[in-house]
């Protein structure tokens, strides 16, 4: 019975250093994922913005390089 508990105990100990490395992970990726979507959306309004500059321009030909 004793060495039923002591086994017991050694699971669980094993569990929650378990439980404590997947928290780490899921909080690091949690802050991958809140960076990547404020770069995402900054990348959104840049594309928007160039796109609008685009097309305000859009009715000019562009001139050719200066090297020809």
């Amino acid at each position: 019975m004793q060495d039923e508990l002591m086994d017991l105990q050694t699971q669980l100990s094993f569990q929650e250093d378990t439980i404590a490395q997947l928290n780490e992970v899921v909080t690091r990726q949690q802050k991958d994922i809140t960076r990547l979507t404020e770069a995402f959306s900054q990348l959104k309004k840049q594309f928007e913005v160039m796109a609008a500059e685009q097309q305000e321009g859009g009715n000019h030909e562009e001139a050719p390089p200066p090297h020809y």
